[in-house]
């Protein structure tokens, strides 16, 4: 079972921004950004990677966690992440797991 499921089923204990973020390591959340400006052409800085993780009620969040649909849809909803929906799965989701079908899983996961 995945450790720390986002709203939308990513398991934020996989990501490096969040690994680094917990292991207070300022050169690892550089590799991240340089990284996500590479392959994903982010507009992301050290601060953009800084997260612990998008259900935290307060703490740090990554720049994306700030406008992400899903996140924001979860948190008006008062769920602890998508799988306790019950409008599992919506659009925004169906849409969202064809980039992420790892997301997916976890959720039914979650859900049997």
């Amino acid at each position: 079972m995945p450790d720390l499921i986002a709203f939308c089923g990513l398991d934020c204990a996989k990501c490096e921004a969040y690994q680094a973020t917990q292991a207070d390591d300022l050169a690892w959340k550089q590799r991240v950004v340089d990284q996500w400006k590479a392959e994903y052409n982010a507009q992301v800085d050290i601060a953009g990677v800084t997260c612990d993780g998008c259900t935290a009620i307060s703490g740090r969040w990554g720049a994306h966690c700030y406008d992400c649909d899903i996140r924001l849809c979860g948190l008006e909803r008062g769920v602890t992440n998508c799988a306790a929906c019950p409008d599992y799965a919506c659009e925004k989701l169906e849409s969202f797991f064809g980039f992420a079908p790892d997301a997916r899983a976890n959720l039914e996961l979650l859900r049997s």
